[in-house]
């Protein structure tokens, strides 16, 4: 179901016409929302994913909703961004019909536990995604970019945590520390070299794979009145589809390195992060895994790579 309406856009139509974007966990939240405001503006955009089925049906959809009117596209690719190898072959297919313009690191993920529970595995689960997989997708386009002397802006889908930390999401926190470090770094290396790199970083905007992992037992932790919050609320989807935009669009052009908040000035007072949870007990946490578990055990049946 679309999430976006051409009200709900700053820009005019047709925009990003001509402009190819690759958008990492495509699929679905943020990455799907992201992935529509493109279209909607006249974007080819190709969404990856583990999930193939799902990419494939967000493409459809995408397309369906808005193409024929504003001239975009959406085109799913099945890609496991933990290995080099198959990001290098995605990749390879996307560049066919030439150059991006605009690449978003979007594909994580996450969950809560308190750290002295976590093993190797948990902790490669989400850092092989988001850490690794991260910068050998930027890696694979940037080869590419400065061999062909082509112009690009990349943006990284962060955390506030980046500023204050993430207790009980340690290996997100870290992995999207890592990150901003990237963008950072690469606004220098590249950017005399026309690749320009930024970061957003977003508070509250609920989704059904977030709500499923970080709120496992429910309880109004994602509610729409969080006090931590300033402005009292949750981000709107089309808020955080406009700053994407932005930073993806040439009419950016001087603006690289930063980390943008999207969070209402939550992190500003101390808000943002789990550390609520230090107040649960053994049971808490046992039921908070069963839910993650069976959240995990959907996802894998719907993966095709």
């Amino acid at each position: 179901m679309s999430e976006l309406s051409m009200d709900d856009l700053m820009f005019r139509p047709g925009l990003m016409k001509g402009q190819r974007i690759l958008i990492t966990g495509g699929g679905t939240g943020l990455g799907k929302v992201m992935a529509e405001a493109c279209v909607m503006l006249g974007a080819q955009v190709y969404i990856w994913g583990r999930r193939g089925s799902v990419i494939a049906e967000t493409a459809k959809e995408l397309t369906d909703a808005h193409g024929a009117l504003a001239g975009g596209r959406c085109t799913g690719i099945a890609c496991d961004i933990r290995v080099p190898e198959a990001i290098h072959d995605a990749m390879d297919e996307v560049w066919v019909g030439g150059a991006l313009t605009g690449l978003v690191n979007n594909a994580a993920g996450n969950f809560i536990s308190r750290t002295e529970d976590l093993s190797p595995k948990g902790f490669d689960a989400i850092a092989n995604i988001v850490f690794r997989g991260s910068f050998f997708v930027t890696l694979d386009a940037g080869k590419r970019w400065l061999a062909e002397g082509k112009h690009a802006s990349v943006v990284s889908i962060l955390t506030t945590w980046v500023w204050n930390g993430g207790p009980f999401t340690v290996p997100s926190a870290m992995s999207k520390a890592g990150l901003n470090v990237m963008t950072q770094s690469l606004a220098v290396e590249w950017g005399n070299r026309g690749v320009r790199f930024n970061a957003i970083a977003p508070g509250p905007f609920p989704t059904e794979g977030m709500s499923a992992r970080l709120n496992p037992g429910g309880g109004g932790m994602l509610g729409e009145a969080d006090p931590t919050i300033p402005l009292n609320r949750n981000g709107e989807m089309r808020e955080l589809a406009n700053l994407a935009v932005y930073l993806l669009d040439p009419g950016s052009a001087y603006v690289n390195g930063q980390t943008i908040a999207i969070d209402g000035g939550s992190h500003l007072k101390g808000g943002g992060g789990f550390a609520r949870l230090a107040e649960w007990g053994d049971a808490e946490w046992e039921q908070a895994r069963n839910a993650i578990r069976a959240t995990n055990e959907k996802d894998r049946a719907q993966r095709t790579v």
